[in-house]
């Protein structure tokens, strides 16, 4: 497996070229080719989803494990985030959040004392979540739990964070959720630079982890976890502890979905539990499943064309969009089984059976 190649290449150069444009455009440094803020935003969110798409690619493309909870990491990062940005706000405005002051708190809980920084919150948000998802891993790979058991205890995982973020008494907003955040790296929140400052980093963190993920997928971890996919049993035959290799990729594959919510949830300025709705990882499967399992690049394209679909029809037409989102999954499932990026094969198929077969006259020559 080469490196970049193709669609991998292409993607890459593509977004190398938005973090070019995206200041530019989203500055307005070149007058009436400017972007609105909402187009800016709109383009850091679909990043994120690109990355959190990626993350379950890594799991499900390139060791065959497909997990229906990566919900609950996107929405830790998301959380984690939360915390720094309104230790931020109230250390400039001196007002506590209105959930606090609800449950009657005169402060934040002292555990929060970690968020005070932006590098210390920065490494909560790729460990913290990994931890969990190696709690989680050791104890399911351990018990050789796979195919679809393992994705509905992980839906089942999402689903009882949900409950529990629900509960005011937790801290953290329960059903309103947190919000109110005042300024991100010294910039305005909701403001132009403060939108292209995340939709640059976003687009820069989706060229990371491409870039990182497909040295990772050449190299020999990478091939086992091809052979996993592809026979574990007789991997482990073999004499190798595939037990290791998947929580390796579980562990990084968690971190990244927790970084895009890290970055998500800024742009969007609230987070609440709906973010761990079992609705949400069903979508992100559905886009790696469009886009094309395996290599990364087809999670990034099915995340980019699903979503950007998604915002465009729920302005336009809101109620059209599940049946569209319905036809595109049956599209995938009849006709193209590994996503758009099977559609250049399979386009290639269909012509040399067309180029085989002979047209109608010189059939009926034939049978004479």
């Amino acid at each position: 497996m080469k490196i970049f190649e193709g669609a991998s290449l292409v993607t890459a150069v593509l977004l190398a070229l938005l973090l070019v444009l995206l200041p530019v455009l989203g500055l307005q440094f070149l007058p009436g080719l400017g972007l609105p803020i909402y187009a800016v935003n709109v383009a850091g969110q679909v990043m994120c989803f690109a990355l959190l798409a990626m993350s379950v690619d890594l799991m499900w493309g390139g060791a065959g494990v497909l997990s229906l909870g990566h919900g609950l990491f996107f929405a830790f990062g998301g959380y984690l985030c939360s915390m720094h940005l309104l230790r931020t706000a109230y250390a400039a405005t001196h007002v506590l959040p209105d959930f606090l002051l609800f449950m009657g708190h005169g402060g934040f809980p002292a555990w929060w004392a970690f968020a005070d920084t932006a590098p210390v919150t920065l490494l909560a948000v790729l460990l913290l979540p990994a931890l969990l998802a190696f709690g989680f891993g050791f104890v399911s790979f351990r018990s050789r739990v796979n195919g679809v058991y393992f994705s509905i205890i992980s839906q089942a995982l999402t689903y009882t964070a949900m409950l529990l973020m629900f509960r005011n008494d937790t801290g953290f907003g329960g059903n309103n959720g947190m919000t109110g955040f005042h300024s991100i790296a010294g910039l305005s929140a909701g403001g132009v630079g403060a939108g292209v400052l995340l939709a640059e980093t976003a687009t820069a963190s989706v060229l990371a982890a491409l870039l990182a993920g497909r040295v990772l997928l050449a190299s020999r971890f990478g091939r086992l976890l091809a052979a996993i996919r592809d026979d574990e049993p007789r991997l482990r035959f073999l004499g190798y502890e595939t037990l290791w290799l998947k929580l390796a990729a579980w562990c990084a594959s968690a971190a990244v979905a927790a970084l895009a919510g890290a970055l998500y949830v800024p742009q969007v300025g609230i987070i609440n539990p709906s973010l761990l709705d079992p609705s949400l990882s069903l979508e992100i499967a559905v886009w790696v499943a469009i886009g094309g399992r395996g290599g990364l690049v087809g999670a990034i394209l099915g995340a980019v064309l699903v979503n950007l679909a998604k915002f465009w029809l729920s302005a336009a037409a809101p109620d059209l969009w599940p049946f569209v989102l319905s036809l595109l999954v049956l599209l995938v499932v009849l006709v193209l089984p590994n996503g758009l990026l099977d559609l250049r094969n399979r386009s290639r198929a269909w012509l040399g059976e067309l180029a085989r077969t002979p047209p109608p006259r010189l059939r009926r020559r034939a049978a004479r």
